[in-house]
């Protein structure tokens, strides 16, 4: 006897045991979930990875760095506020 036979013959007897008014996920829906969360957890992972190779040193400001050329005086201009 197959396991396929095996299993319709069972078939019967979990019918009358279901309840038709209660809905619930079950194994595919735990595996959805799962994998919807593994695909999360790598998508933080790769963007803590990338956030760790961004330079957020700022260009200075070339009207600035103009400025100071033109002025010759040696201090630093001031931020705009």
């Amino acid at each position: 006897m197959y396991a396929t036979q095996a299993l319709t013959h069972l078939v019967p007897l979990a019918a009358e045991e279901l309840d038709k008014n209660k809905v619930t996920p079950g194994v595919l829906g735990f595996l959805v979930f799962a994998a919807l969360a593994v695909g999360v957890w790598a998508l933080m992972k790769s963007m803590n990875r990338h956030m760790g190779r961004v330079n957020f040193e700022e260009a200075p400001d070339p009207d600035a760095v103009a400025a100071e050329l033109a002025g010759g005086t040696g201090k630093a201009a001031s931020p705009a506020k």
